[in-house]
């Protein structure tokens, strides 16, 4: 380390880690590795002999290896109830269609989430988030969706951002009033567009990061979507898209030409779709969950995305019908063993591809000066670890801005 005497005391240093810092095109690997920090920001990442050396707190990392905090980039987080009775009706047999016409699927979880307080959302949320922190994720996009009024999408954003009071977590609340149409408006979607970009929106916005929207046959067609796009962006909100998940609507070319941050599900996307996504730096997020959950057969198209240069994250996409799942290590898995994913590309689609997918890539995401001081130090020390296991968490410790 640097001589004690000509150093800056720094509040605290992480010593003797294996860095993966993301801060390249690879993994960034540094051996012998020194992070410092002062007031919740990084103020030196790289090897041991050119470190700051003195520091209030000093954590000796023992060999261990240290990430960026983790980031689940795609997640409906906040709802009501469940669908697990749903799930059990299908395994014997029951088609999606049928559930739906009983009252279930979208609406089923609509109901639930209208009849909850914000204070009741918060609590149910609350052991789903905390199963993520504790596998180290520092970062959440909440996506709305569920309330299909007014009155219930806004409650849902409050309750996203609610969550951060109670955790040390980053919350980025996204706004997905076009997620399904509500019953009151059955064979009337254009209605419901006008409520979504007339009332919704720029009712959301002092709450809301980014404006979603699910583009499909089930869904709505993507001239409603555009029309979701152009308001979220009159009102200087950012833009994601579900689509590709079901069909090829070209939705991911649709968010593409309208800057979207990402395009997320994307299987039946084609060559096309991806290579507008490259050229607008749209990010495209896997959800391998999803596609598990769902027996889907149509893979993304990932040699096409490596052909193009299409930044690739991955995520959760946590909902109670399609992935209920709280585990980001386990979609690491999900996306090598069902995608094809290499390791540098899973531990990048859980940090810096995650972060450039919520707009976030000059604050988290890679461990590099200037940046918030997310890390989170693992009991490996090798990268293929992490997307290795199935169902064990090795996280040793989760930081958040330094602490």
């Amino acid at each position: 380390m640097a001589d004690k005497k000509d150093a800056v005391q720094m509040e605290q240093l992480w010593t003797n880690a294996r860095l993966a810092t993301m801060a390249d095109d690879g993994l960034g690997l540094i051996e012998n590795g020194v992070v410092a920090a002062n007031a919740g920001r990084i103020v030196y990442a790289g090897p041991a002999e050119s470190a700051p050396a003195v520091a209030a707190t000093i954590t000796d990392c023992q060999g261990r290896l240290v990430t960026p905090g983790l980031i689940d980039c795609h997640t409906h987080l906040v709802h009501g109830g469940n669908r697990a009775n749903e799930w059990a009706m299908r395994l014997e047999g029951a088609t999606y269609e049928e559930i739906a016409r009983a009252g279930g699927g979208i609406v089923s979880t609509m109901r639930a989430t209208r009849e909850a307080s914000k204070a009741d959302l918060v609590a149910s949320a609350l052991p789903r988030l905390d199963a993520l922190i504790a596998e180290g994720v520092t970062t959440i996009e909440i996506k709305s969706g569920y309330g299909l009024s007014t009155e219930d999408e806004l409650k849902m954003l409050r309750a996203a951002r609610a969550l951060a009071d109670h955790r040390a977590v980053r919350v980025e609340p996204t706004f997905l009033g076009a997620h399904a149409l509500p019953p009151e408006y059955q064979g009337d979607s254009d209605a419901y567009i006008d409520l979504v970009c007339g009332e919704m929106i720029p009712a959301a916005a002092p709450l809301a990061n980014a404006v979603d929207a699910f583009c499909e046959g089930i869904g709505f067609s993507p001239a409603q979507c555009a029309r979701v796009i152009e308001a979220a962006k009159a009102h200087g909100l950012s833009i994601k898209l579900h689509a590709e998940q079901l069909s090829a609507l070209h939705g991911s070319a649709l968010a593409a030409r309208h800057g979207a941050l990402s395009a997320d599900h994307l299987e039946h996307a084609t060559e096309d779709d991806v290579r507008a996504m490259a050229a607008a730096d749209t990010v495209a997020v896997l959800l391998p969950g999803a596609y598990y959950f769902m027996r889907e057969t149509k893979l993304p198209p990932v040699d096409a995305m490596r052909r193009h240069g299409t930044r690739i994250a991955l995520a959760t996409d946590n909902n109670p019908g399609t992935s209920p799942t709280t585990s980001l290590l386990l979609m690491l898995n999900m996306g090598a063993t069902l995608f094809g994913l290499t390791i540098i590309e899973a531990l990048r689609g859980v940090t810096v591809n995650a972060a450039a997918a919520l707009g976030l890539g000059a604050e988290v995401g890679t461990i590099e000066p200037g940046k918030a001081c997310d890390l989170a130090i693992w009991n490996v020390s090798e990268p293929a670890e992490l997307v290795y296991h199935i169902g064990f968490n090795p996280l040793h410790q989760r930081i958040k801005d330094g602490q």
